[in-house]
């Protein structure tokens, strides 16, 4: 009985870490000290020399940022990248016209030379990383005011980037860890000369569109396909005819074997933000002020935004990639809100912060950490109207051109002006390029109703915190509607349109634009979202400093036990297994970890926006012709579930199985875990991925671009 008894004590004591096992987005510098035993026992095959090394390739040399909000890896010997269908959306739709729609119809390269260059996309090695806290650190003493503090660390922080960019070879970021309790130096290769080589159409690579997003089950073939182009030596280079195919350090060979509940999943990417260290108060403040507000600017613009892109297909294309971020994130925001709640973390978080409370106001503490807790939660009970408020206007300025654009053009111009010649042909093909990005893709109809819906919003719903006196003056005389505002200041303004305002660079009259009704509308609104008197800076500093001491308070004490700092677009390593969620009768599939072909079509609707397929898909079902992507019990897979610990931008991230083989592509999470930025929750956090069988399918037998399988490496059947 004491056998079982102690042998009970030593399995509780050891939970925490069983628990946490699939938890984390850890640093790959740190695999061997703080994860390599226990990825061995989950299933790994890999040294941790064969995922990150410095001096010789490993898995990390095929893992990429893609265009900066994604993940994408390489896949073969030629720089062929697989990334996800809604990461390739945007440079999709740019090459896109009305009458070659490649986001409806899909494209497929017969070869190199049919491979189509965006203007801007680029791709992100990374090379290597490296402490440098105590360095930074050692500068700053808790005697600094937070503004003398930030400056000491940002001129440190430019010496180290400049030190080891090697004269401008190499792009260098250092990043803070740990609220600014930690700082590592990242290291990249960028490369720019990025072409499409593929995607499949949008009615299976987006196939449930706003419905299926971050649901479970789910049947999207989320992937498209580039390729890198280098110089003849293999370096970056801008693009050029002459360009070859990057040889890559590294790519990732193909598995066919399918997954199975409990089979090892690893995960490398880079995952945008997560907060698992904000404080009780600042949840409570997003899931009751700034969430709400977001959700509900973010579909006004959408809804605005439809009504014109339903009507328009030009229009549909231009905003196409705007509309489905605006989507992604308002969904996300929704589901974040419900999470939190439904999870009670604002509780949990409450009674960890007690127990640290109880813990900083101990004597030998006091002096550092006892006004931590108070600190914060008289900041947080201060802004909370001010976060509602600028939640309302940021989604103002995001989804309506002419909220932000106005002001932005307007002082680029201004100072334009202002120089000499010299300084002004220097400047112009900035200025050309900013006119360019903003009505590049403009619509004015659709841009004035956003803006008349969205101030009209805020002025409403963001009111109690104070609205600007020139906003609240038009907003008292035109009884809350600003139709007439908007549509006489876009008839009046330099900056109602691309024609507009080339017609006004050639008779240029500088002293117009401070004047104009458009600028000074915009410009207006763009003072308001800056403006930060010296009572709100005071109380920044003071939050900033108890955040971070927060933090490192809560490590010292050990009372949260969370080992990996929050995620901010470094690469990282997530690891986990093949998870299933409990049986749900929409799945056709024996196990509720994958999903099949039966249940996607169960799910076809004839000329459906969000759940029509094409033809030839339902033909090659219907013969069951799966040919060697099949399942070995005869299925055709599409989705599967890991339980990795992901986040935004993982987008795209390889799903890798113990030998470094590619099994999957992630593409999403699921709503019931959104918490999951915030905190980890096991029983429910779930990774949905695109199964690497369903997307080889997809490029072989139904888009008849085999040649693009050929040059992948199939593990164990054509090695190189």
């Amino acid at each position: 009985m004491k056998k079982f008894i102690f042998a009970l004590i030593a399995g509780i004591l050891l939970l925490p870490n069983s628990v946490k096992a699939d938890e984390g987005m850890w640093f790959l510098m740190f695999i061997e000290r703080l994860n390599h035993r226990d990825m061995e026992k989950m299933g790994l095959q890999l040294t941790s020399e064969e995922i990150y090394s410095i001096n010789h390739s490993s898995l990390k040399d095929a893992i990429v940022q893609f265009n900066g909000g994604c993940t994408a890896e390489i896949v073969s010997k030629e720089g062929l990248v697989l990334t996800n269908h809604h990461c390739g959306y945007s440079a999709i739709a740019e090459l896109s016209t009305a009458e070659q729609n490649y986001l409806k119809d899909g494209f497929w390269a017969k070869d190199k030379r049919a491979e189509m260059k965006p203007k801007s996309l680029y791709v992100r090695f990374f090379v290597r990383m490296d402490d440098v806290s105590k360095r930074i650190l050692l500068k700053v003493n808790d005697k600094m005011s937070e503004t003398d503090r930030n400056k000491v660390i940002q001129q440190e922080i430019a010496l180290i980037e400049k030190e080891n960019s090697e004269g401008g070879k190499y792009t260098v970021s250092v990043r803070p860890f740990f609220q600014g309790n930690e700082y590592y130096y990242f290291v990249y290769q960028d490369y720019k000369d990025v072409r499409l080589v593929g995607t499949p159409p949008e009615s299976i690579g987006k196939f449930g569109g706003d419905t299926d997003n971050w649901e479970w089950p789910r049947h999207t073939g989320d992937f498209s396909m580039f390729r890198v182009y280098a110089d003849k030596n293999g370096n970056p280079a801008e693009y050029s005819k002459d360009n070859l195919p990057l040889k890559p350090k590294h790519y990732l060979p193909i598995s066919l074997k399918g997954v199975e509940e409990n089979d090892f999943a690893m995960i490398l990417g880079y995952p945008g933000r997560t907060n698992r260290w904000m404080p009780a108060n600042g949840i409570n403040q997003n899931v009751n002020f700034a969430y709400p507000a977001w959700v509900e600017g973010a579909k006004m613009g959408m809804d605005r935004m439809k009504v014109y892109m339903d009507k328009d297909e030009t229009v549909s294309l231009q905003y196409a990639s705007k509309y489905a971020s605006t989507a992604n994130y308002w969904k996300n925001r929704q589901g974040m809100i419900d999470a939190l709640t439904k999870s009670g973390t604002v509780e949990t978080k409450t009674i960890e912060e007690s127990k640290f409370n109880d813990w900083a106001n101990k004597s030998e503490n006091k002096a550092k950490y006892g006004q931590v807790v108070a600190t914060i939660n008289d900041y947080y009970a201060k802004t909370n109207l001010k976060a509602r408020h600028d939640n309302y206007l940021s989604q103002l300025m995001r989804t309506a051109t002419y909220g932000s654009a106005p002001a932005n053009l307007g002082n680029s111009l201004l100072y334009y002006f202002n120089e000499n010649e010299a300084k002004r042909a220097e400047v112009l093909p900035k200025i050309n390029a900013l006119i360019e990005s903003v009505y590049g893709k403009f619509y004015a109809p659709l841009e004035k109703d956003v803006l008349i819906a969205q101030l009209n919003l805020y002025t409403s719903k963001g009111a109690e915190f104070g609205l600007s006196p020139m906003i609240s003056k038009l907003k008292e005389d035109n009884k809350g509607d600003f139709a007439t505002v908007v549509n006489e200041a876009v008839f009046k303004s330099i900056f109602a349109s691309k024609e507009t305002v080339l017609a006004f660079l050639n008779n240029p009259k500088p002293e117009a634009i401070s004047a104009d009704p458009l600028y000074v509308l915009s410009n207006d609104l763009l003072t308001k979202v800056r403006a930060k008197s010296e009572d709100q800076q005071q109380m920044d500093d003071n939050f900033e400093k108890a955040y971070r001491n927060l933090v490192e308070g809560l490590r010292e004490s050990k009372i949260n036990s969370i080992q990996y700092p929050d995620a901010n677009s470094t690469l990282r390593l997530s690891y986990g297994k093949v998870n299933a969620l409990p049986k749900d009768p929409r799945n056709d599939a024996k196990v509720n970890n994958y999903t099949t072909m039966t249940g996607l079509v169960k799910k076809y609707k004839a000329g459906d926006e969000e759940f029509d397929l094409p033809a030839r898909l339902l033909e090659l079902n219907k013969a069951k012709d799966f040919g060697k992507y099949a399942d070995k019990n005869g299925y055709m897979p599409i989705n599967f579930l890991s339980d990795n610990d992901i986040t935004g931008g993982n987008s795209g991230s390889p799903v890798l199985n113990g030998k470094g083989e590619l099994i999957g592509i992630a593409f999403d999470g699921n709503i019931e875990a959104m918490a999951g930025d915030v905190i980890f929750d096991k029983k429910l956090q779930r990774t949905i991925s695109v199964d690497i069988r369903y997307v080889l399918w997809l490029i072989d037998k139904y888009a008849g671009a085999k040649h693009i399988v050929d040059e992948m490496t199939i593990a164990g059947e054509n090695l190189k």
